[in-house]
C-alpha cells in the first residue's frame, strides 16, 4: 500500500486468544488472524490446542472464569508458557453491548474474549495452588449445601402434608451429613497446609469471624494482605462507587466483586455488630446518625475486611482492646 512499508520477512503478528469455556469443549478464536476452532475440554484437547498455538506469537490468552470448568485449561496453558487471564464473563459481555453485538454464541463469545484482551489487556491470572483450589471448591460447596438446607427448612415449615414433611426431614438429615463431611474436609485440608492454616488462624482471631467465614476468606480471597484497602474492598464487592452525573448527586452503591465472599462477610458483619466492641460502637454510631441498618452493616463489612487485610499484611492476630 502506498505510504506504508511492507512488513519485514519473518515478522510475527501479535495474537490474542479468546477461549469460551463449557463442560465438554473449548471454543477458541485468534485475533487478528480470525482463525477459530473447537477442542475438547480435556487434557488431550488442551494438548491439541497448545500444538495449534505453537506457531503463533501469543501475547495473551483470555478465558471465562467459570468456577471450575476453566481450571484445567488455565493450568495446562500456563504450564505451557502462555500468559492466561481468567475474566468475569460479564466484562466482555459489556464490550459486546458497546459494539452492538447482540447475538450470543460460543464462537462469538470466544471472539469477544480475544477482542477484550486486545482492547483492555487484563492482568494475567496466576494459577492457584492445588490445595488452595481444593479449599475454594470445598468452601463454595459448603455454602451451596447450607443454602439447600435453608431452602429445605423453609419448605418444611410451610408444608402441611405429612408425607412431604417426612421426605423433607430425610433430605434435611442428608444435607446436615453433607455439611458435616465438608466441614471435616476443610479442617483436614487446613491442617495439612501451614500457610493456609496460619492465614485462617489470623482471620478467626477477629471477633465476629467464625470458622466458616474464615475458611471462605482464606480460600476465595487469597489477595488479602497484598492489596490496598480500596482494592480489596472492590474485589469483595463492598466498595461504594459514585453515581453522579451533571448536577445530580446519587447514592454510593456497592457493585460487582465476588458474591460468595460478600455473602460470607455479611454474616460476619451481623455477628461483629453485636459482639466486636469496636465494630459494635461503629455500627451504633452510624445508626444513631440516621444510617439505615443495611447501609450500616455494609460499612461494617467493609471495615471488617480492611481489618483482616491489615492483620494478614502485618502477620499478626487480632487482640481486643481493654480500657
Amino acid at each position: 500500500m502506498q505510504g506504508k512499508s511492507a512488513p519485514e520477512a519473518g515478522a510475527e503478528e501479535a495474537v490474542y486468544v479468546g477461549i469460551d469455556v463449557c463442560k465438554a469443549w473449548l471454543d477458541v478464536y485468534l485475533h487478528p488472524t480470525g482463525q477459530s476452532f473447537r477442542v475438547a475440554n480435556s487434557k488431550e484437547g488442551i494438548k491439541a490446542l497448545c500444538c495449534k498455538l505453537a506457531g503463533a506469537k501469543v501475547v495473551l490468552v483470555v478465558m471465562e472464569a467459570t468456577g471450575k470448568l476453566h481450571r484445567l485449561a488455565h493450568r495446562m496453558l500456563s504450564q505451557a508458557g502462555y500468559p492466561v487471564a481468567a475474566v468475569n464473563p460479564a466484562r466482555p459481555r459489556k464490550l459486546a453491548e458497546a459494539m452492538g453485538q447482540l447475538a450470543k454464541t460460543d464462537k462469538i463469545d470466544a471472539r469477544l474474549l480475544a477482542l477484550f484482551g486486545a482492547c483492555l489487556g487484563p492482568k494475567v491470572t496466576p494459577v492457584p495452588a492445588q490445595t488452595l483450589a481444593e479449599l475454594q471448591e470445598l468452601a463454595q460447596a459448603r455454602q451451596a449445601a447450607k443454602d439447600s438446607e435453608t431452602a429445605l427448612k423453609n419448605r418444611h415449615t410451610a408444608a402441611e402434608s405429612r408425607v412431604l414433611k417426612r421426605v423433607l426431614e430425610r433430605q434435611l438429615k442428608a444435607c446436615a451429613r453433607a455439611i458435616g463431611e465438608l466441614d471435616a474436609a476443610i479442617a483436614a485440608l487446613l491442617e495439612r497446609d501451614p500457610v493456609l492454616k496460619h492465614r485462617y488462624s489470623i482471620l478467626i482471631s477477629i471477633k465476629g469471624i467464625g470458622p466458616v467465614v474464615a475458611a471462605m476468606l482464606a480460600a476465595c480471597l487469597s489477595e488479602l494482605g497484598l492489596l490496598p484497602a480500596g482494592k480489596i474492598a472492590a474485589l469483595a464487592g463492598v466498595a461504594p462507587f459514585n453515581d453522579d452525573s451533571g448536577g445530580e448527586r446519587g447514592l454510593r452503591r456497592i457493585k460487582g466483586g465476588r458474591a460468595h465472599v460478600r455473602r460470607a462477610l455479611y454474616m460476619a458483619a451481623v455477628s461483629a455488630a453485636r459482639c466486636n466492641p469496636d465494630l459494635k460502637a461503629f455500627y451504633d454510631k452510624l445508626r444513631a446518625n440516621g444510617k439505615e441498618a443495611k447501609l450500616a452493616l455494609t460499612a461494617v463489612m467493609r471495615k471488617l475486611l480492611v481489618l483482616a487485610n491489615t492483620l494478614i499484611r502485618e502477620n499478626r492476630h487480632w487482640t481486643e482492646k481493654h480500657a
